[in-house]
């Protein structure tokens, strides 16, 4: 068995959620210079007047967002490279599954950095996750 090969499928759902996030991110147009534009048309009480309300603070998020949202993805699949199991080397009754350590902190698997990332997006066995666009 290869112990560097470990894959645990909560782990692998949850890269393709972040990876399928990446993908749509660098696939969208970016709002800075579009938002530049809609700056200009803030009325008086402080929103453009379109179909929604969009405040200039609505305009600084959407400026950003796309590039956000990226180093935000990047950020995920990194932790996920740095967090993820291994086998611990311990002697155990059951071979099929084998005690598990994170290859990073060496907490047992799964360790409280991956659960972190795994509870922001609900990612859970039984959840799941949007196809990619």
């Amino acid at each position: 068995m290869n112990t560097d090969r470990l894959e645990d499928p909560q782990r692998q759902r949850l890269r393709e959620h972040l990876e399928a996030i990446l993908i749509r991110s660098e696939k969208a147009t970016s709002w800075h210079d579009e938002a530049a534009r809609l700056r200009g048309l803030v009325n008086h009480e402080g929103y453009v007047p379109v179909r929604t309300r969009l405040a200039g603070v609505d305009l600084d998020f959407l400026a950003g967002a796309r590039e956000d949202l990226l180093r935000f993805s990047e950020l995920g699949l990194r932790l996920l490279d740095l967090h993820q199991p291994r086998d611990a080397g311990g002697i155990t009754s059951d071979a099929a599954h084998p005690i598990l350590r994170c290859r990073s902190c060496m907490w047992r698997w799964p360790c409280p950095t991956f659960r972190a990332i795994s509870d922001s997006f609900s990612a859970s066995p039984e959840t799941v996750l949007p196809e990619s666009a």
